[in-house]
């Protein structure tokens, strides 16, 4: 499918567009992926890592909010990943007017650059943080997830289709509770700080994650949103995993978290189809009976919901002890 293909990563220099490219290189021979991002020094880091695939990559400076900048950068591209956004959510919260210019503004613009320079499909990465938002970089990534959905309805007669995949914090990545463990044992430390005990996270490889996005690449029509099935874990035993014998110390929760992470709501539960290995959430607006993706999975009960404290598959401490050595975390 991704054969003699471009493709252009926003937010290409990241630990997903890295996986991305490693995945595609390996698995198919693209005419060239692209890698669209504003920070030259992660750039020439990652021409480095990839030195043997030289000719295969290019590298463009640029920002989502410059529309005419990915006008430049979208043309002769056949498929689009979007996943630049400002993901901290501290920062968002003390940033707002960033935060929107970058996931919202920068959104419609890859939107607008796509539609007008002949790109087949664009899938954009969503958030657990965008459903049943209670803080900025949520409702952010909400309003995204609404535009890219929507904008299948500007497509016309235009061979285009816009679609979202949706997972949580990756295991791993900066900012979520591995490194924040692993930092604090290192220093010596036998107590870890539990923000609640009851708290409960999906566990999603960046590995799944790419491969979630090469699904949407495939199947979708437009407008769908796809999700994986993945395994639940506690946050409690999560230390006990990382530190065996560790006392923990309950720390209250911090502004903008939740309890569970949330990826179908009982909302979403009338349009959501279950398969062997993901949810999709279908578009409740049909454009034109050529874009009517057709569900072939099993329909959700009404009232469905799906969140890792809901969840039926749960990690184990030695389950998740031996997923840990997989784990490469971000620098």
């Amino acid at each position: 499918m991704l054969d003699n293909k471009a493709i252009l990563v926003t937010g290409g220099t990241g630990s997903f567009g890295k996986a991305f490219t490693k995945y595609v290189l390996e698995h198919y021979d693209p005419k060239k992926i692209i890698i669209y991002s504003r920070d030259e020094y992660k750039q020439f880091i990652m021409q480095n890592e990839f030195k043997e695939h030289a000719r295969k990559l290019r590298f463009f400076i640029g920002d989502v909010r410059d529309k005419e900048r990915l006008m430049r950068a979208f043309e002769g591209v056949d498929y689009v990943i979007h996943a630049a956004a400002l993901k901290q959510v501290p920062a968002c919260e003390y940033n707002p007017s960033e935060a929107i210019k970058t996931n919202i503004n920068g959104a419609q613009n890859v939107i607008d650059a796509a539609l007008n320079t002949g790109v087949k499909k664009v899938v954009a990465l969503s958030t657990d943080k965008a459903v049943n938002p209670v803080n900025l970089y949520g409702g952010t990534k909400l309003v995204s997830d609404k535009l890219f959905i929507a904008a299948n309805a500007y497509a016309g007669p235009k061979d285009i289709c816009f679609s979202i995949v949706r997972y949580g914090n990756v295991a791993g990545s900066r900012g979520s509770v591995i490194p924040f463990f692993h930092n604090m044992i290192k220093q010596g430390v036998t107590e870890l700080p539990i923000t609640d005990c009851r708290m409960t996270r999906f566990w999603i490889s960046l590995r799944q994650g790419v491969e979630l996005v090469i699904k949407a690449l495939e199947e979708a029509k437009g407008g769908e949103t796809f999700i994986s099935k993945i395994p639940s874990f506690k946050i409690t035993d999560l230390a006990e995993a990382m530190l065996p014998g560790c006392t923990t110390k309950e720390v209250g929760i911090r502004e903008g978290e939740k309890l569970h992470e949330i990826m179908v709501t009982v909302e979403d539960s009338p349009n959501t189809y279950e398969y062997d290995k993901h949810f999709i959430i279908y578009p409740q607006m049909v454009w034109s009976e050529s874009r009517r993706a057709v569900p072939t999975g099993k329909r959700v009960q009404e009232g469905f919901s799906y969140s890792s404290g809901n969840n039926t598959e749960w990690l184990s401490v030695e389950e998740i002890r031996e997923l840990l050595k997989d784990v490469e975390l971000e620098k």
